[in-house]
């Protein structure tokens, strides 16, 4: 779609008219992801970053493409196909030489080829913040927002309030690969799918969950509990999770 191909970049919104000129005309050698962090490096040794944030959002298509709307913070266009990037929280650009470094900043990422459980696990073992608020900090590990968090607490009847300190090295090992199991199964299905069902056929499917936004568990009828942790809103069941 973009990835080898040279790309015309624009800011129709104008908050990104500068940095659209630098790779405007440079070939996209490929992209990346560490986490909800987007990579596109480009020939001219920049790389260009997005996080979406909670209001972010993509706009793809086939070209001839329809004109931008003035609400679009940067257009890549290739020969077929176009994005339109919308309300990111982060648009920058950054040296690629940067990246190793950047990397690091964060915790392994769920979906990488060369995947780092042990360095998520030893990051979770050493604190004594609950799972739950680790889960969510993308220095400890990338890749986890809120739906999955909850999930992946319910699925492994984690209460959401453990400790890092307290939970099981073994135990951290089947959550990642878990949710690692679950993340690739959304790539997939461009749908976040947790329940087990993946039948893709029928009605367009934006989620399949087992207790997020739930009002009841759907193990024990038990009601689904509902409060507040770092600004997120967290669900889960007292009586599965206890």
């Amino acid at each position: 779609m973009i990835g080898g191909n040279v790309i015309s970049a624009i800011s129709p919104q104008g908050r990104f008219a500068e940095g659209a000129a630098v790779i405007n005309g440079a070939t996209c050698e490929g992209t990346g992801a560490v986490g909800k962090h987007l990579l596109y490096h480009f020939s001219n040794g920049q790389t260009l970053h997005i996080h979406l944030g909670l209001g972010g959002y993509f706009v793809c298509q086939s070209q001839p493409a329809d004109p931008p709307r003035d609400v679009v913070r940067i257009r890549l266009e290739s020969a077929t196909h176009c994005i339109d990037i919308i309300g990111p929280n982060t648009c920058e650009l950054m040296p690629t030489a940067e990246m190793p470094a950047f990397t690091l900043r964060y915790g392994p990422d769920l979906l990488s080829d060369t995947p780092e459980p042990e360095r998520a696990i030893a990051a979770i073992r050493k604190s004594r913040a609950p799972i739950a608020r680790l889960l969510m900090d993308q220095k400890v590990i990338s890749g986890i927002g809120n739906i999955y968090r909850a999930e992946i607490l319910w699925l492994r009847k984690l209460n959401p309030m453990t400790r890092g300190v307290d939970i099981d090295a073994d135990d951290l090992r089947d959550l990642w690969d878990e949710m690692r199991q679950l993340l690739q199964i959304g790539v997939e299905t461009n749908a976040i799918i947790t329940n087990g069902n993946v039948d893709m056929t029928g009605e367009e499917i934006t989620e399949r969950t087992n207790i997020f936004a739930r009002d009841f568990c759907p193990t024990c009828g038990g009601a689904i509990e509902k409060s507040k942790l770092s600004g997120r809103t967290l669900y889960h069941c007292p009586k599965c999770q206890a």
